[in-house]
């Protein structure tokens, strides 16, 4: 499935033409999405313990991907999802302006510089016992 969580997208097709909305859940098995603000079903549900009460309860069941399309955060508009190698990464871009659609892979091209990392050293490991002998105060005779 070219749809992940937290994508954002278009429904193109049924009673929910038009509407945007994030990806809560993805379903694989079932070629299937879960949008937020689509496909609203009630369902009853029944009291089960005496301080309980009946209610009727809404939420959104799955909707097939192929009536949704994700739209780019870049452009805005609803595209097709390409592929394309990114420091020997396989990363979603979107076909109309060549934009990148995973936001996890961004933040970490733009955020982590990999010089930086290589400098710092790695935290040294003790044990408890020995670092509270080290912080214990200690007196003077």
């Amino acid at each position: 499935m070219k749809v992940k969580v937290n994508d954002t997208v278009l429904v193109i097709t049924g009673k929910y033409k038009g509407k945007r909305g994030k990806v809560l859940k993805t379903v694989p098995t079932r070629h299937a999405v879960i949008v937020e603000g689509v496909n609203i079903v009630h369902k009853h549900e029944k009291a089960r313990k005496a301080n309980e009460t009946s209610r009727i309860v809404t939420e959104e069941s799955p909707i097939d991907v192929s009536n949704v399309e994700v739209v780019c955060d870049k452009c805005g508009k609803p595209t097709k999802v390409g592929h394309a190698f990114v420091d020997g990464k396989k990363v979603r871009v979107c076909k109309k302006c060549g934009a990148g659609l995973d936001k996890a892979y961004a933040k970490k091209a733009k955020g982590a510089k990999p010089a930086e990392v290589a400098e710092e050293a790695p935290k040294k490991r003790t044990r408890k016992r020995s670092q509270k002998a080290d912080d214990a105060p200690k007196t003077e005779e």
